[in-house]
């Protein structure tokens, strides 16, 4: 398990790491569940929940994309 000061230093790599390998940017990340409410156990996992954008390109583009997952009832 990694310490609170690993992990600062963790999560912007990987959230770097997720802008470069989906090619999206990342707007905004924060941490979430027991730690974010102070609640956290010493086993406690990392939660980070972010918000990110695509190039526009993505968006305008007609053709039909592996990236893009539908699902029927």
């Amino acid at each position: 398990m990694q310490t609170q000061e690993e992990m600062n230093i963790l999560v912007p790599e990987k959230l770097a790491e997720i802008e470069r390998d989906y090619d999206v940017t990342v707007l905004w990340a924060i941490e979430s569940g027991s730690r974010a409410w102070g609640f956290e156990s010493p086993d406690s996992d990392f939660d980070v929940r972010f918000i990110y954008k695509h190039k526009q390109d993505f968006y305008l583009n007609f053709k039909r994309s592996s990236r893009c997952h539908r699902t029927t009832n």
